[in-house]
């Protein structure tokens, strides 16, 4: 997986304010990315009971 991205962006929305989901292809975990302007962060998403939201990973 050394070629291979370790991140891929799954969704996507807007464009001065811009919303992005971000899966890392090695734990599933799942990121929010989110800026606007000059600023902007990105941090796991959570599910309701605060657990990382995880995607099934399928080996290719």
């Amino acid at each position: 997986m050394a070629k291979d991205k370790r991140f891929e962006k799954v969704y996507s929305q807007g464009k001065l304010t811009l919303t992005e989901i971000w899966v890392d292809r090695e734990t599933g975990v799942n990121y929010i990315f989110h800026t606007s302007g000059n600023a902007g962060g990105m941090t796991p998403l959570l599910d309701r009971e605060g657990k990382p939201v995880i995607t099934p990973i399928i080996n290719k």
